[in-house]
């Protein structure tokens, strides 16, 4: 069986017809754009636009916000952000929008009090997403857009679904991960849904768990989209390996990822010449420093901070392999990354990550949380031929390539945003 035939089950959700001409033009809503651990949106965004697709850049936040990369900051410099410029601002909007139709308003304000009850978050918050969407309703009057798609089903699909109650655009959103799907109720994700042109997920995992929180009248709006790479980030072939092995890490240091789980598999390993980088940073830094020095690891694991995206792509082209030790998931990006470059992965079996990595033929799975597992797994790693890990890697260029190509995601976005999610 082909490749492109191994992965065409992947697509869960019903067909959708090809994409729209050009002329389209969207609106992206975001929490906080652009991000260090977003890139997979900025990506998604430029190839919408080499498709001939408008893209309209809106955040809640974001705008001093420290970003590494000059294609970030290039994105940072054409995003608009609601909350740049204070609450007066969004106050006016607010009166404007009363004033031009009353009954619209008001009954868009008594959704954002309903959506409080239960929810992860208190009145007040509602009632200034309900301000976010009375300001981007006044934005968006003259732009020409006829859509506009959230990322992460939270407060900014909030905002979006107000912002339709006001008179704006049919809307849509992504779902990312776990936690979103968990949270489903709290996060008024049936009336989201409902009210919703489509919703897509980044993995058939994740649309599962939707799935359990929806009913089944809604199912059909679920639609599998993956998060992709463009084409020059596809290796040919894997690059040669180096004298001395390397395990690369990537991702914020939070909970979640696993870097505690890691650091014991590294310690029982018991390879001193086996270098180990941490690419990222964030709130758990001060805690995996001390669980270094506390294992002695202070010689073998560096802590790289946050860094661009040509930095990770030549760490990961440096590793032998790349670990994602996750303990909670949607499907991470820097798997694919990896694969795209022709290294071997080793991660967990949660979420979506079987669905992009095959044990023995692209990389290792193990299960979460389970060091002694981990430990093994490295080992293999450590001990398996030059030869044949470039066999992995040579098939992990060909899967990430089959499904995370980022034309092809686009094309598919595109039609959805031009046609919705009926065939």
């Amino acid at each position: 069986m082909t490749e492109a035939a191994s992965v065409a089950p992947d697509r869960a959700s019903p067909g959708v017809p090809g994409s729209p001409a050009g002329g389209l033009a969207v609106a992206y809503l975001v929490n906080q754009y652009p991000k260090v651990s977003h890139t997979f949106i900025r990506r998604e965004i430029l190839a919408l636009e080499r498709r001939g697709v408008a893209v309209h850049r809106f955040a809640i936040r974001g705008w001093d916000a420290e970003v590494v990369d000059p294609v970030d900051r290039a994105e940072r410099d054409r995003t608009r952000y609601v909350l740049k410029d204070g609450l007066g601002p969004l106050a006016v909007a607010v009166a404007r929008v009363f004033a031009r139709s009353p009954g619209t308003a008001l009954s868009a304000l008594r959704a954002a009090l309903a959506m409080s009850r239960r929810s992860v978050r208190p009145w007040p918050y509602h009632l200034v997403w309900f301000a976010h969407a009375c300001r981007l309703r006044l934005w968006l009057q003259g732009t020409g857009v006829t859509h506009l798609h959230a990322h992460f089903g939270t407060n900014s699909a909030d905002v979006a679904h107000l912002l339709r109650l006001l008179g704006g655009p049919p809307y849509s959103f992504t779902v990312h991960g776990a936690d979103e799907s968990d949270n489903a109720r709290v996060l008024s994700f049936p009336r989201k849904v409902a009210a919703a042109r489509f919703v897509v997920t980044v993995s058939r995992y994740t649309r599962a768990q939707m799935m359990r929180q929806l009913p089944s009248r809604d199912w059909p709006k679920l639609q599998v989209v993956h998060c992709g790479l463009e084409a020059d980030f596809f290796a040919s072939e894997p690059p040669p390996q180096t004298d001395r092995p390397m395990l690369l890490c990537i991702g914020r240091l939070c909970v979640e990822k696993g870097h505690g789980t890691l650091l014991d598999a590294v310690a029982a390993l018991g390879r001193p010449g086996v270098r180990v980088v941490l690419a990222g940073d964030g709130e758990l830094r001060p805690e995996i420093e001390a669980k270094i020095a506390g294992l002695g690891l202070g010689a073998q694991v560096r802590i790289t901070g946050w860094i661009d995206s040509a930095e990770v792509r030549r760490l990961i082209r440096e590793a032998t392999a790349v670990v994602q030790p996750s303990l909670m998931e949607g499907l991470p990006v820097v798997l694919m990354e990896a694969m795209a470059q022709g290294r071997p992965v080793v991660s967990t079996f949660i979420a979506g990550i079987p669905e992009l990595v095959e044990q023995g033929r692209t990389g290792w799975l193990v299960p979460a949380g389970d060091a002694e597992a981990l430990a093994r797994a490295l080992a293999e790693v450590l001990d398996t031929a030059a030869g044949r890990l470039d066999e992995m890697g040579r098939a992990g260029i060909a899967r990430a390539r089959a499904r995370h190509h980022i034309d092809t995601e686009a094309e598919r976005l595109a039609a959805l945003f031009a046609h919705g999610d009926t065939p």
